[in-house]
């Protein structure tokens, strides 16, 4: 049977399929400048930050794959992505509304976990989106808009604390209290969040399952029987390697946030002995037998992936901490220097995120010279030069030039692996696949929040800053690993399908 060809879009087709974004990561981008302020001031150390912040990216790394298995099977009057993204807005927007107002930190650290599970619940569908209704060579432009919304939001909402002191809001608090600049930062985000969405849901519209395999890069779809033996080993392997790493932290009274990466692996291990003795077909075992028998593509872009969200996790999480510390000259969390540090960072931040929008435009024109490959090796490695320069910078002000080689790296990684990705993935499992892609943003976050705190103590006094530095290497090795992805594979794609992974209305 003859495919037809999916048609191209129009620029304001592709801006109001993107469009939500904006709200989306103004979601992020307030949590991203601000949760580490509020742990803080609600009484966390230093120490405990990484560990609170687990919460986010270990939820990500449950609900994206489960929300793309089902995504995948879903058509509505909504349409098939539009009903995740618009419900997972509403969940977000209360979460939003609430967490500057947490009275204890354990309240805080839940309603982080409630903010982070409701935006992935948003976002994932969204990556999934563009490659449903984009045809290939305009894949690339979608992500870029993207990436360009992303940019515009968080500049704006990194910004938000720093422009309200300056319009007179009260910038501190009394001790245990949420300064009101945070809490109305907040409040405007909720309305940004669902109004953005909303509009995308509204605005836009979506192929029918039926129409979306009738395309021609749809891909071809076949079964192929699970490796029990290799998935039973391999499962045996994990889970070993788990118990080891956790026994050796208790009688060697090791950093104890090392027991998440440790008990991390061994729980991975498990899921494949439990997959390889499963006669059942479920949503677990469809989602672990796709991450068993992912493309090739995606395995080498998983280590792309793997060192440059390793590196972002470890700006977010000690950037305030270094600046204040470094460049401000002080730890006390209530005391005016660490409020005016901690609002520079947002500054820092939204610098970054307005450069990564400028970048957003640059990047195709990138694209067409070099290929995707070599234009994400140069960004990602000018975010290296500018996370390791806040080791050398000593005047704030000059940190905002270290922004301008992060914002390209942050833009492209945003924007280049998902168009790498996208283009060899099969139509009826990109929910699924997006959502897997997903592990390898989530492993490095967990691996960051274990072992960096280890690190500074052990080998470095503690100097919040040289987590930026290890930052910046690891954006390096992402550089060098991107050369190893192979360039788009010809369609139709060959890929796995499974009992009960056949399409379903719900």
């Amino acid at each position: 049977m003859s495919r037809q060809q999916k048609p191209a879009l129009s620029f304001w087709q592709i801006w109001n399929m993107c469009f939500g974004f904006l709200g989306i990561q103004f979601g992020f981008a307030l949590q991203n400048a601000n949760v580490s302020r509020i742990f803080q001031t609600l009484g966390a150390d230093l120490d405990q930050i990484p560990m609170l912040w687990v919460a986010a990216p270990l939820t990500g790394l449950i609900v994206q794959p489960i929300i793309g298995y089902y995504s995948d099977r879903t058509w509505t009057r909504l349409g098939r992505r539009r009903p995740y993204f618009f419900f997972g807005a509403v969940a977000a927007t209360l979460a939003l509304l609430f967490m500057p107002n947490s009275p204890t930190l354990w309240i805080a650290a839940g309603l982080l976990w409630l903010l982070d599970a409701s935006l992935n619940v948003s976002m994932e569908p969204f990556r999934a989106y563009v490659g449903d209704q984009l045809p290939p060579p305009q894949r690339p432009t979608g992500y870029a808009m993207q990436s360009f919304f992303i940019g515009v939001s968080s500049v704006i909402a990194s910004l938000l604390p720093w422009m309200l002191t300056r319009l007179g809001v009260e910038n501190t608090a009394v001790p245990g209290e949420i300064p009101h600049t945070v809490k109305y930062a907040f409040y405007f985000g909720g309305v940004m969040m669902l109004g953005a969405v909303s509009w995308t849901v509204f605005s836009t519209r979506e192929y029918p399952p039926e129409q979306l395999k009738n395309f021609d890069d749809a891909g071809v779809v076949r079964e192929r029987p699970l490796d029990v033996a290799r998935s039973r080993r391999d499962g045996a392997v994990w889970l070993g390697a788990g118990v080891v790493g956790l026994l050796s932290i208790y009688m060697l009274q090791w950093d104890r946030q090392l027991y998440l990466l440790a008990g991390g692996i061994g729980v991975y291990g498990a899921a494949l002995l439990v997959l390889s003795a499963s006669r059942s077909s479920n949503m677990f075992t469809a989602i672990m037998t796709d991450v068993h028998h992912m493309p090739e593509a995606m395995r080498r872009l998983a280590v792309v992936q793997f060192f440059s969200w390793f590196a972002l996790f470890a700006m977010w999480i000690y950037t305030t901490a270094a600046v204040t510390q470094m460049h401000f000259g002080t730890t006390d969390v209530q005391s005016a220097a660490y409020n005016e540090g901690a609002n520079w960072v947002g500054v820092l931040f939204a610098a970054y995120s307005g450069f990564s929008a400028l970048a957003a435009i640059v990047i195709p024109f990138m694209v067409r010279l070099w290929g995707l490959r070599v234009s994400h090796l140069i960004n990602v490695w000018l975010g290296a030069a500018g996370l390791v320069s806040f080791v050398a910078i000593r005047d704030p002000q000059w940190l905002l030039v270290a922004m301008i080689g992060i914002g390209f790296a942050w833009a492209s990684i945003l924007s280049l692996p998902y168009a790498l990705l996208s283009d060899n993935l099969p139509a009826e499992k990109m929910g699924v696949y997006m959502g897997i892609f997903n592990f390898f943003i989530v492993i490095p976050q967990l691996l960051a929040a274990s072992v960096l705190g280890f690190l500074l103590r052990t080998f470095m006094g503690g100097e919040p800053v040289y987590a930026l530095v290890i930052g910046g290497a690891s954006l390096f090795l992402a550089g060098i690993a991107v050369l190893r992805v192979q360039p788009k594979v010809s369609l139709p794609f060959i890929t796995d399908q499974w009992p009960g992974n056949e399409q379903k209305n719900v």
